[in-house]
């Protein structure tokens, strides 16, 4: 993916946390990991006296992976990338998409960060950080991850992703988008942010290209007669939408398969239909919204997308 984006277009919309602020970060989870541990391990022992040796050193190996692995990796889990250390530094661990974290990246993180920073005394750790462009540990390669600050100066001004066209909402919610990997995904994000940098004949290529290959993944022809910038926004729209699902509950019933309820909870956007779809009704409303209606149907539209012809 590489080569679809060069130049300003490599950089992305969040910056990537350096190794100080990340070593800050893992030294307060390991203390009060350890105090944990050590509680707890002392009221096994005060608990457990009256078993032998081996039944005390089972105990104590399972305690001790379930308090410095296991429990990493279920604080991570539920608290979408954000452990003690992190909240307390302004960090959060995304996919490399930007996207929030599941679990199967928290386990590959905590399963590596026990070899390389508990068990190597983070030296393995800092050694693949300062060697990464970006910062990540070896944790963050396997598990496709980045270490990001949230705390940033409002100046810096975050790369946002255009939305959408008004007339594309909803069109892509029965698409399956398993089938997308995460560099593709990065690759997309990176050209809505940086398209009105690039000169219109090399942006135009690269959207095609782009919007090619999410074809190809997807299994499902984009729709006649968009473009395919907008055909890309809209489906990094709906997977935003989907994420936002599955990490906050903000939409419920979407996704693949979800039928009448993939839109619930979100506001319907009356604009001009794609070809062969039948248009929807409009609700009723008063006047104000049907003048803002019109506006919005005739007028340049906000995102930057002209409509079909």
């Amino acid at each position: 993916m590489s080569a679809l984006i060069t130049g300003d277009a490599v950089v992305l919309g969040v910056q990537p946390a350096r190794v100080p602020s990340r070593a800050l970060a893992v030294i307060i989870d390991l203390v009060v990991a350890w105090t944990v541990y050590l509680t707890v391990a002392l009221a096994l022992q005060l608990l457990t006296a009256s078993l032998d040796d081996a039944a005390f050193a089972a105990i104590s190996v399972a305690s001790l992976l379930l308090l410095l692995v296991g429990a990493p990796i279920a604080v991570e889990t539920l608290s979408r990338g954000r452990s003690l250390g992190k909240l307390a530094c302004g960090l959060r661990v995304v996919r490399d998409d930007g996207g929030p974290i599941r679990f199967r990246h928290a386990l590959v993180r905590g399963a590596m960060g026990f070899v390389e920073i508990t068990l190597t005394f983070g030296v393995v750790a800092c050694i693949a950080s300062l060697a990464s462009a970006r910062g990540r540990r070896l944790g963050d390669v396997f598990a496709g991850t980045l270490v990001v600050r949230e705390r940033v100066a409002a100046t810096q001004g975050a790369l946002v992703v255009p939305p959408p066209p008004p007339w594309l909402a909803g069109q892509f919610a029965q698409l399956d988008l398993s089938g997308v990997p995460d560099g593709l995904w990065l690759a997309i994000r990176q050209y809505l942010t940086r398209m009105t940098q690039l000169d219109p004949a090399v942006s135009g290529r690269m959207a095609e290209r782009l919007a090619v290959e999410v074809v190809e993944r997807t299994g499902a022809p984009a729709p006649a007669g968009v473009a395919p910038a907008a055909y890309l926004a809209g489906v990094v729209h709906e997977r935003q939408t989907r994420d936002a699902h599955r990490a906050f509950g903000a939409r419920a019933g979407a996704g693949p398969g979800a039928g009448a309820g993939a839109n619930a909870g979100v506001l319907p956007v009356v604009g001009p239909p794609l070809p062969g779809v039948p248009p929807t009704p409009p609700p009723a409303v008063d006047g104000r919204d049907d003048r803002a209606r019109d506006d919005r149907a005739t007028g340049p539209s906000s995102t930057g997308f002209a409509p079909p012809a």
